[in-house]
């Protein structure tokens, strides 16, 4: 079960990495515009949170991978820390459908891959 929680987390951390470049560096380009859901204006006006956001996403995959690094020499701490990033990252897909239930599609994608990696995280305690 162990490489399939990998390989879930992984994912989920690599989806999160693509946020991070999205939110922070593209934010205003066309096509990340459309992903989105944002006008130019609304755009140009959320940027600066947009950017901050992305790091938060950044920071999210960082402790995922950091985890999944350490679950061959520490696996309580790799544990921890993938479940705390894979965890964080299905909050936040939860508080975004629960918000804005039009967001559903979005979140389902930010969270499907932390979600899996959470239970198979929690079934090779």
């Amino acid at each position: 079960m162990t490489i399939i929680a990998v390989v879930f987390a992984a994912l989920a951390a690599l989806l999160h990495v693509y946020i991070w470049v999205l939110e922070s560096f593209r934010w205003t380009e066309p096509a990340t515009r459309k992903t989105f859901g944002t006008s130019e204006s609304e755009a140009e006006v959320t940027a600066p949170m947009a950017y901050n956001q992305g790091f938060y996403n950044l920071f999210l995959g960082i402790i995922t991978v950091i985890g999944l690094a350490l679950l061959g020499s520490e696996r309580a701490v790799g544990t921890a820390l993938a479940l705390a990033g894979t965890g964080s990252m299905l909050g936040a897909a939860l508080v975004l459908v629960t918000h804005d239930r039009t967001m559903a599609r979005a979140a389902l994608t930010q969270g499907l891959f932390p979600a899996l990696a959470v239970v198979f995280l929690l079934i090779q305690l």
